[in-house]
């Protein structure tokens, strides 16, 4: 069958059998079909869906278009975690460093940003050296060392996912439960961990905006863990406000840092230490409230901040960020957005302040889009939070952009608010 039948038959609704979905996956990642191709059958998907056995069938046709990789030889149970996106989340930076401290590995193969939602590897990036494209026996020898490492996907690792993911992002078919599943759990499944923990987002922030599409993936994700032997669980978390108070990649490294210097507490830092918590549990480390303690031992000991430091310097990054953040990129035009009145803060449209962080060159809008490692926002209050008239709700960051006109309309319009 030809690419052109197996496009109709997914535009139609017919189920793919497993041959045909392999046939797409491989030509794709060979280059016998087009991006345009791919492109046609990627749009279908997202107005018609995948079965269960279509999504189960995508995910081991990407997972075998490469290699797998084998870390038996740690000898220490490895764990995997991963996000389904969100604004202002850079959790695994914080949740890696800590697993780590309490000696499981976390060999991580992560993702650049999609959309309005940032990616673990461009905000590893924004640290000046850090390599993200290390070769396999490198970032073996790199979690052997200091029990983590995250690299970007290598032509060997699912190549056909990166391929897609690229696509995806450029041509507005990054929201579907199946594609979202498969592109997922075939990286996960590449790396060959032990267990997997899935932090499902919900929310306006993320791609699954009510509970009901956040469970579905969540189940379909765990199933297909548990399927292929591993441990495996999901959660469901809160997306509807962006995570953390920085967005955007150098501010959110930043954040993270403070976070493991332990400065900082808050629901950024609940939310890693009950993910790593979890991750702990998974492992056999004890029932859930002995490794929430574990975790949080590890921030408070300083020890996961030291495990962050000699991973980024392995990495060939600039380890001095650990001690001072103002060594990560800084934006040359910076806005501020003040309260006009006494209001109190109602809600915050996630979505809406990570398109806002795209505007001022944070993300890609195409998938050749250069990234302003500098670019995000800061946000100065919660939801629930009382301001007074000239407070500084928010402030923009750029080094691109200096007309911050149409991104300041957009953050404050981002905001639903009462005066008081």
């Amino acid at each position: 069958m030809n690419v052109i039948d197996i496009i109709n038959k997914t535009k139609k609704s017919y189920e793919l059998s497993d041959s045909e979905i392999n046939q797409l996956v491989n030509g794709y990642t060979t280059g016998k079909i087009t991006d345009y191709q791919m492109s046609a059958w990627l749009m279908a998907v997202c107005l018609n869906g995948l079965s269960e056995r279509e999504t189960l069938s995508l995910t081991t046709a990407m997972r075998d278009s490469g290699e797998t990789l084998d870390f038996s030889g740690l000898g220490r149970i490895t764990a995997d975690k991963h996000s389904t996106g969100g604004v202002g989340d850079k959790t695994s930076l914080i949740i890696a460093p800590v697993v780590a401290s309490c000696s499981v590995a976390m060999p991580k193969m992560s993702g650049r940003g999609l959309g309005h939602t940032g990616g673990t590897i461009d905000k590893l990036e924004s640290i000046n050296g850090y390599r993200t494209d290390i070769c396999g026996s490198e970032f073996f020898d790199i979690v052997r060392t200091t029990g983590f490492s995250i690299i970007s996907q290598s032509g060997n690792l699912c190549p056909a996912d990166k391929k897609i993911y690229s696509l995806r992002n450029a041509t507005a078919t990054v929201d579907s439960i199946p594609l979202i599943c498969a592109s997922i759990m075939s990286k996960k499944l590449a790396l060959n961990a032990d267990c997997i923990l899935l932090d499902v987002k919900c929310g306006s922030g993320a791609f699954m905006k009510t509970r009901e599409d956040a469970l579905r993936l969540a189940e379909l994700m765990e199933k297909t863990g548990k399927s292929a032997g591993k441990k495996c669980r999901a959660v469901v978390t809160d997306m509807d406000s962006p995570l953390g108070n920085n967005i955007g990649n150098a501010l959110e490294v930043k954040e993270a840092v403070e976070i493991l210097q332990g400065k900082y507490k808050g629901r950024l830092y609940n939310l890693c230490m009950e993910l790593s918590a979890y991750i702990l549990e998974l492992a056999g480390k004890g029932d859930y409230k002995k490794c929430y303690e574990m975790a949080e031992n590890a921030v408070s000991s300083g020890l996961a901040l030291e495990t962050f430091r000699k991973t980024v310097s392995l990495h060939g990054g600039d380890c001095r960020i650990c001690d001072d953040v103002s060594l990560l990129p800084q934006a040359k035009y910076s806005y501020r957005i003040k309260a006009v009145h006494d209001m109190k803060i109602l809600a915050v449209n996630s979505e809406e302040i990570g398109m806002t962080s795209l505007i001022l060159g944070a993300g890609r809008q195409t998938k050749n889009d250069v990234i302003d490692m500098s670019a995000g926002i800061v946000m100065n209050c919660s939801v629930g939070d009382c301001v007074s008239v000239d407070y500084t709700i928010m402030t923009l960051y750029s080094s691109t952009v200096s007309d911050f006109s149409e991104a300041s309309f957009r953050a404050v319009n981002a905001l639903k608010f009462c005066r008081i």
